[in-house]
């Protein structure tokens, strides 16, 4: 490519560094603010031209970077933090904007860019329910744990099995803190079952958009349907952050990228990881790569 850069992000500025290799001229500054209609202005410096390539480092704030570049007809190359500043080497100087910037170039025109996939709109998008329907399960359990929390604390009997999730235990639980607890214990279950009634409502709501998008989605459909255990969401999951096939040169690195890579607990310590054992859960490696 005759113009090879790096863009280093951060929610304020963007920072950039770019080398013309006709010329030998580079060029560095930044974007401010850091958003895209003055990232869409900047990259109008490259209209009409098919031999430009950028490297943005895969943290927060890529998605919409990689998008602009795409649509500005510039290669956007996506790369893995780690590797990025593993091949840095040992740090001699500050780190700054402007070296984080240059050593993407570096890497980019030198061809030893750890690079990410870029997954398609549709599948960000999923990705983004995915991880919102994560937040909402867990800090839901964050608030379930509060309340076991304050009945502990002010001496109040323990809750029962399922107590959160039927209306005869919520409304024992009521009874419960009004006889048992301070008034600023009364205040905080309430605050606590109101707030897990608020969550489980918008969970409902994303898990229902999640399921439209496993049955429309192939490789979560046939993950569903051939792994034992595997339902539409975690299927769905699968397919959004693996990718496909091509992204991994055999099975088990599938395998392992998912987690999937059982390693039990053997006696008192723990097995190595990288293969699976007698009492691991049975996985057909090859599925789950094929079915993508």
């Amino acid at each position: 490519m005759p113009i090879v850069g790096g863009l280093d992000i951060h929610r304020k500025q963007i920072t950039f560094d770019y080398l013309d290799t006709l010329t030998g001229e580079v060029r560095r500054g930044q974007i401010t603010p850091a958003d895209r209609a003055n990232l869409r202005a900047w990259l109008a410096r490259f209209a009409g031209r098919s031999d430009v390539a950028f490297a943005v480092e895969g943290c927060t704030g890529w998605r919409y970077v990689a998008g602009e570049l795409a649509a500005a007809g510039v290669a956007a190359h996506l790369a893995e933090p780690a590797d990025t500043a593993a091949a840095r080497g040992r740090k001699r100087h500050a780190k700054t904007d402007k070296t984080d910037s240059r050593h993407l170039r570096t890497l980019l025109a030198e061809g030893r860019l750890p690079e990410c996939w870029i997954p398609p709109a549709h599948v960000l998008e999923y990705r983004a329910l995915l991880e919102t329907y994560h937040d909402l399960r867990r800090e839901r359990t964050a608030w379930a744990q509060r309340i076991h929390a304050v009945l502990f604390h002010q001496g109040a009997p323990q809750l029962g099995d399922g107590t959160l999730r039927s209306e005869q235990g919520l409304a024992a639980l009521r009874e419960a803190s009004a006889a048992r607890l301070s008034p600023a214990g009364q205040l905080q279950i309430a605050t606590a079952l109101d707030m897990i009634a608020a969550l489980e409502a918008r969970t409902d709501m994303v898990r229902k958009q999640l399921l439209a998008a496993a049955r429309h989605l192939t490789g979560a459909k046939v993950l569903a349907a051939r792994l034992y255990g595997v339902g539409p969401v975690t299927a769905l999951a699968l397919t959004c952050w693996l990718g496909g096939a091509g992204r991994f040169s055999s099975s088990r690195k599938a395998v392992r990228f998912t987690g999937l890579d059982v390693t039990v607990w053997s006696s008192d310590r723990k097995g190595p990881p990288g293969r699976f054992y007698a009492r691991a859960v049975t996985f057909d490696r090859k599925r789950s790569v094929i079915a993508l």
